[in-house]
């Protein structure tokens, strides 16, 4: 089997399949054709912690990767990768677009690419284009990796990761013609605000636009007679880049899109069971037919496609260390209930430099977000109130179930050897790390605060 990695930034569940009115057709036929995970978890809702779990099968505390590529923080082992695993089984691998596990994701950086097993690197140059054109980019790519299916080895199997920069901000300026911005919902609630619904707009612009790069792709599969032997998977890293959504460990920020197509397996299922992007690496392993590394911490949930009712885990575990700011965190989440500590107490209030500059949280800066504090300890029942609002951590009628999720929490980070057990973690001098009470990931300035980040 050949598998084919399709992934984009920050886009959460906010794709037509999940119920959404984002024009996303061709995602939505990819889960009608293979099997949607509606409960699907990462490990950490910040880009690289979050791909480097998924992509080594090991927690963000266990890999080094406690913050971003960019920022200094890097992969203890970064050929436990997927890609160089599959590299070892006789994979011929490439990859397309941004990959966030090594270095700049604009930049290329060949040899860390190549550390991570990956053959051939078939990115384009992003230097061309204004950060809001990026969906260009993305589309160059998909182009490249199209032509790369024509020149591989067809004597042996492949990984090709294609990665789109999309549905990251900045968001295309121009919203589609397709979209009546008068009429779309916010997906962050709250007042009602024309510029947040401009960006919202714009926001399914761009899933638009990587929609529609994810169908060149799997047609181009399709005309080459590649669809019965190829392994199609589609994800994302974390939620959308609003307040209360990327770097939280409320669902809104760990849950995710993951659609996989098996040749043979589970057309048009829909599992409702808890997965962790922990254990897609084994997954794969066991739909590609190749054998497991050792250091994997997940679990295989390839019975799944056999049976979408198989119940995988009884829990996942999510984890933020660094983002721009230091804010360690951790939770635990069961089909019904969520467990979450926060570990700073010298900061109660929002990392607000952890919050991406747009217009929802302009909107909520203008209303008192700076004044806000963040609750040390919380127990959410995610079957009454799945917003995850009304914090039950005082709830005496819950308490064994606070004291339960708890000890779970905590055993899992010591059997995990989680380095918060021992202290804080230390903030070595190449790490690129915002003071706690920065306003803005561009400024150290805890008063720098201009609306859409341009300060």
């Amino acid at each position: 089997m050949n598998l084919v990695y399709i992934n984009t930034h920050d886009t959460g569940r906010m794709i037509s399949p999940y119920g959404v009115m984002v024009p996303t057709p061709h995602l939505q036929n990819l889960a009608e054709d293979g099997t949607l995970f509606t409960q699907a978890f990462c490990c950490g809702p910040t880009c690289s912690p979050s791909r480097a779990a998924m992509l080594t099968g090991t927690y963000p505390h266990q890999n080094g990767m406690y913050g971003l590529a960019q920022r200094g923080f890097s992969l203890h082992h970064p050929d436990q990768h997927l890609a160089s695993w599959l590299k070892q089984q006789g994979y011929q691998t490439a990859i397309s677009g941004i990959q966030h596990e090594v270095g700049w994701y604009l930049d290329l950086d060949e040899q860390g690419l190549h550390d991570l097993g990956y053959e051939n690197i078939l990115t384009t140059s992003s230097k061309e284009y204004a950060k809001e054109d990026l969906h260009v980019w993305d589309r160059a790519n998909v182009l490249e990796a199209v032509k790369w299916l024509d020149r591989r080895d067809p004597n042996k199997p492949f990984m090709l990761s294609y990665g789109m920069h999309s549905t990251h901000r900045p968001y295309p300026i121009q919203v589609a013609d397709n979209i009546d911005e008068r009429y779309v919902k916010p997906v962050f609630g709250g007042v009602g605000d024309p510029a947040v619904r401009h960006d919202q707009a714009q926001y399914m612009t761009t899933a638009q636009y990587a929609d529609e790069n994810a169908h060149i792709l799997i047609e181009a599969l399709k005309e080459r007679n590649l669809l019965d032997s190829t392994v199609i998977m589609y994800t994302t890293d974390h939620g959308l880049a609003n307040p209360f959504h990327k770097c939280t460990l409320s669902d809104r920020g760990i849950g995710v899109s993951l659609i996989v197509r098996h040749p043979e397996m589970g057309h048009g299922e829909v599992c409702d069971h808890l997965v962790s992007h922990l254990d897609v690496f084994p997954t794969l392993c066991d739909l590609l037919n190749v054998k497991k590394p050792e250091y994997l911490e997940g679990v295989s949930f390839a019975k799944t496609f056999k049976n979408a009712e198989h119940v995988h885990r009884e829990e996942v575990y999510a984890e933020v260390n660094f983002h721009t700011s230091y804010e360690p965190m951790r939770c635990v989440r069961t089909s019904r209930y969520k467990y979450v500590h926060y570990f700073d107490e010298s900061w109660t209030f929002m990392n607000l430099s952890n919050i991406d500059e747009s217009a929802p949280k302009d909107q909520l800066m203008k209303h008192g977000l700076r004044d806000r504090h963040k609750p040390m300890e919380a127990l959410y029942d995610l079957m009454y109130d799945p917003d995850e609002t009304c914090n039950l951590i005082e709830n005496e009628a819950l308490s064994s179930i606070r004291e339960e999720l708890k000890k779970k929490l905590f055993n899992h980070m010591e059997k995990t050897n989680d380095p918060l057990l021992k202290g804080h973690f230390e903030i070595l001098p190449h790490y690129k790390v915002n003071n706690k009470d920065c306003l803005m990931a561009s400024s150290k300035n805890p008063n720098d605060y201009d609306p859409r980040g341009r300060k």
